[in-house]
């Protein structure tokens, strides 16, 4: 708790020290150019912002900012002063400004603008911990707060809830709908939906399993999207170095020419979170002495354990052993850790679903 306690807090000081981002788009509407936005790439030492052009219109990351900020401060593990209201309270005008249930954001994967289901629903969670935050606290009825955040009020947020939830409803199963701004039926950002931000009805999230385990999964990973051209075939040697670190959003026309279907990168991330889903259910089903579905809930929770464990990198690569990487990709033919080896997210998500087979062997 102490590490995530230092690094909200980091990024809590990072807000506050670029809250001119959030005013300038509050006071004067949504700006076309993302560098406008606020930022969520920067220097981790400094907390200054980076000159380098980026797809900066990521309303998934300022959800999950206010999720996991409201989160450990209903637990009392950040601090809630007055000035991290001050700066929380930035959040809900800011999304209310971009109208995000409507909004176009590059969203996970940072690449082309599109109303996309997985970033409409983290910034729902992220408001929903907001609302669970201030009814805890009895911040709505603080004079002195009020007197100070007179625009953020419970009638706010719970409009704001009401049009992202319905727009989310709307929008599933698939994670965008519009063709032009990008059709998409298949990605695995909405498992994320499910754990850790448990916005999907049960209904929901069955289908979102459903569709990634019979459209995206693949022998030594699992896919982002169908016809995803990041780390397409022999990528390094076909794509110039210096676009590799490039805004995604701009080089994906390039990728995009090499792409072929059914040979995209099968991402290590994955198979973990559905681990820990699939445990998550078997506590579930136990609590309510559901044998046969506790038990296959089990059996799933350990399938894909033993994915993610098969994932790890062994002697015999051209990477160091007992790493995690960010994927696997087609290298002269055969599937290879692509260089992003180890990927700290991918071994966050595996180290959780240890945990969680540890939990479900233990009780």
């Amino acid at each position: 708790s102490k590490s995530a306690a230092r690094n909200c807090s980091t990024l809590l000081k990072y807000f506050q020290e670029h809250r001119s981002r959030f005013r300038s788009v509050i006071e004067h509407g949504k700006p076309s150019d993302p560098m406008q936005r606020p930022q969520i790439r920067f220097d981790g030492d400094s907390l200054k912002e980076l000159e380098q052009k980026w797809p900066h219109a990521q309303n998934d990351a300022l959800g999950y900012f206010l999720w996991f900020y409201c989160k450990l401060a209903r637990q009392g593990v950040v601090d809630l002063d007055e000035s991290a209201l001050k700066t929380l309270s930035e959040f809900p005008r800011y999304f209310s400004a971009i109208n995000y249930w409507t909004d176009q954001d590059s969203g996970h994967w940072e690449e082309e603008q599109k109303v996309s289901a997985s970033s409409i629903g983290t910034v729902l969670a992220g408001l929903r911990e907001f609302q669970a935050l201030a009814d805890e606290k009895s911040l709505w009825s603080d004079p002195a707060l009020l007197n100070e955040l007179p625009h953020v009020t419970p009638h706010l947020v719970d409009t704001l809830r009401v049009n992202g939830q319905a727009a989310l409803d709307q929008i599933l199963p698939c994670e965008s709908l519009k063709p032009e701004s990008g059709y998409r039926r298949y990605d695995a950002a909405l498992l994320f939906l499910i754990y850790p931000l448990n916005v999907l009805t049960p209904e929901q999230g069955d289908q979102v399993l459903r569709d990634v385990t019979a459209h995206l999964q693949g022998l030594y990973g699992i896919r982002r999207y169908l016809g995803d051209s990041y780390w397409f075939p022999d990528y390094k040697e076909k794509f110039p170095a210096e676009l590799r670190t490039s805004d995604s959003s701009e080089a994906k026309d390039i990728r995009n020419s090499h792409v072929r279907p059914g040979q995209e990168a099968q991402w290590c991330i994955f198979d973990s979170l559905i681990s820990t889903i699939y445990g998550q259910r078997r506590l579930t089903h136990q609590r309510a002495c559901a044998v046969e579905k506790a038990r296959e809930s089990l059996r799933l929770q350990s399938v894909y354990l033993n994915r993610a464990l098969s994932q790890v990198t062994a002697a015999n690569r051209d990477v160091p052993e007992y790493r995690v990487p960010e994927a696997y990709y087609l290298h002269h033919g055969h599937y290879v850790p692509n260089d992003h080896t180890p990927l700290y997210w991918a071994q966050a998500n595996l180290w959780v679903a240890l945990q969680g087979m540890e939990r479900s062997l233990s009780s």
